[in-house]
């Protein structure tokens, strides 16, 4: 029994190494997590990590499934997420430079960072599993290190296992931002600025957008 787990921890183990430089690499989900901390605070922020991981283990499912390979070899389907993705960038990156300054913001308030409006669960959850999801990267990205590391032998349900532990560890590190970044000495940085960081954002979406345009099918 012993001998026969190794192998999967093996396997797991390798992922994981070359998954956590994928992790703290800058991107668009790391820009919009710190948009999120920032501007509309820790729930919103926490909810959007939980949407990029979940939007994570739908890129795992169909690698594993095999779609992520016809994605990779068509080039119609590989432009069609490209520029879904490309869109979506280039539209919160164009919305977050036309916002304006808030009305008032209280430099003494201690809890929660100033925000324009509340924002609901299920768009700060969203935000993350878009800003994920239509990223065409993580489709290279898995199928590669899935047919590197992980062997065809290996049983569907220990794949799915590998997606989990790594969509996890995608989650706490972002949780672990968004707590940062929210403290009240990172807020009190921060909430004088916060246009101006919504509009830097804005211009690092758009970059990202426009990064993303050049991308080709390998």
């Amino acid at each position: 029994m012993e001998l026969s787990v190794h192998p999967y921890l093996f396997e797991l183990t390798s992922l994981m190494a070359i998954f956590f430089f994928g992790i703290i690499s800058p991107g668009a989900d790391f820009a919009m997590v710190m948009r999120q901390s920032i501007l509309h605070g820790r729930r919103s922020a926490i909810l959007t990590s939980l949407g990029v991981g979940t939007s994570l283990m739908f890129h795992v499912t169909y690698t594993i499934l095999g779609l992520g390979l016809v994605i990779s070899q068509s080039i119609t389907l590989f432009n069609i997420v490209k520029w879904c993705g490309v869109a979506y960038l280039l539209y919160i990156g164009v919305k977050a430079l036309r916002a304006k300054p808030a009305e008032s913001i209280e430099a003494s308030v201690p809890a929660e960072p100033a925000t324009r409006s509340t924002q609901s669960a299920f768009k700060a959850f969203g935000l993350g599993f878009a800003a994920n999801a239509l990223n065409p990267k993580p489709v290279f990205f898995f199928l590669s290190i899935f047919s590197t590391v992980v062997s065809a032998q290996t049983p569907v349900a220990v794949k799915f296992g590998y997606g989990l532990v790594m969509a996890s560890c995608l989650i706490l590190w972002f949780v672990a931002v968004s707590l940062f970044m929210t403290t009240p000495a990172m807020r009190a940085r921060f909430a004088r600025i916060s246009h101006w960081i919504d509009r830097a954002s804005g211009m690092v979406f758009i970059a990202l957008g426009l990064k993303l345009a050049t991308e080709k099918a390998a």
